[in-house]
């Protein structure tokens, strides 16, 4: 190869496209997991290499250069293409062997025991579940498919919506039988409030808002504990610890059981988050994968027709 047409270090590439992808060096960092200054090092040693400058440092804020334009489509492409390729190459040994990413109460609550029925179906296939709250980087992963809580808008990913999101008030029967009844939301000044409160999301169910929605006053909606994953929340009513107002998705299961019930008849209330299934846009999901998305959608359609 001519010295003019050597190539830089990959891992200063990475970092110029993911700090230009993000238009921050502290989102680089978070996202290939290493320093602000090594981030910056790299880029330092990218642009001395291209001899142009690629961003304008404006006080806080980075822009791209004309150059730095240029390339960041390019090789955003082509960090795609390599991860594919990487794909593909490990096909082979992992060809009956499907990764899925979930966060972890849906893949507790809701995935977990369905996954029986799946692999009866499909006795050859091997699904590992990766339960995690952070979106899934496909480029450095071996996850096929990721199962995510939100509005579907995933930079880079194609996304199938999986089913719609609600929540509602959920408790042990054994509440019922104490001192305090339970027959409308009024009667909710009696009874602890358990909170759904992930650190992160603003998809979070609120008692405020629920109980607004149905005229009620004069009940402190803030009291009560707090839990940062849905299924905590569900585990703690179920114990009868309080009232929880829970997910549909992640509460169904322990509704069916009749360790939870749902004490209002019109107590659900829909919120504007889903459940998707997610894959990047450059891949073609393979065979198990479109196996395994047919059979969450029969298990989603089935689910939203029973209700709970």
């Amino acid at each position: 190869m001519a010295q003019d047409e050597r190539l830089p270090a990959l891992n200063a590439l990475r970092a110029f496209e993911a700090a230009a992808r993000h238009l921050s060096f502290t989102r680089a960092a978070e996202e290939l997991n290493v320093t602000p200054g090594a981030i910056s090092q790299q880029i330092r040693q990218l642009e001395e290499f291209a001899g142009a400058p690629l961003f304008r440092r404006t006080g806080r804020q980075v822009l791209l250069t004309d150059p730095g334009q240029a390339a960041l489509p390019l090789l955003t492409n082509a960090f795609e293409m390599m991860s594919e390729a990487v794909h593909h190459m490990r096909a082979p040994a992992r060809r009956d062997r499907l990764m899925i990413s979930s966060a972890p109460s849906f893949g507790a609550k809701w995935l977990a025991h369905r996954l029986e029925k799946f692999q009866q179906a499909n006795p050859e296939a091997e699904v590992w579940i990766s339960a995690d709250i952070a979106l899934t980087d496909f480029n450095n992963s071996d996850i096929d498919l990721a199962i995510r809580h939100g509005k579907g808008a995933y930079e880079g990913l194609r996304s199938e919506k999986l089913m719609s999101e609600s929540v509602l008030p959920v408790c042990s029967p054994e509440l019922l039988e104490g001192d305090h009844p339970l027959t409308r939301p009024e009667d909710l000044a009696g009874h602890v409030l358990l909170h759904d409160e992930p650190r992160k999301r603003p998809s979070r169910p609120d008692w405020t808002q629920w109980l607004s929605a149905r005229g009620v006053t004069g009940i402190d909606a803030t009291r009560g504990p707090r839990f940062t994953q849905s299924s905590l929340v569900v585990e703690a009513a179920a114990a009868g610890r309080g009232i929880a107002l829970a997910k549909r998705a992640i509460a169904a299961a322990d509704l069916e059981r009749g360790r939870l019930i749902a004490p209002f008849a019109d107590g659900s209330s829909e919120i504007d988050f889903a459940y998707w299934v997610v894959w990047p846009k450059w891949r073609t999901p393979s065979k198990l994968a479109r196996t395994f998305m047919a059979w969450l959608r029969e298990e989603a359609a089935a689910e939203e027709v029973v209700g709970v």
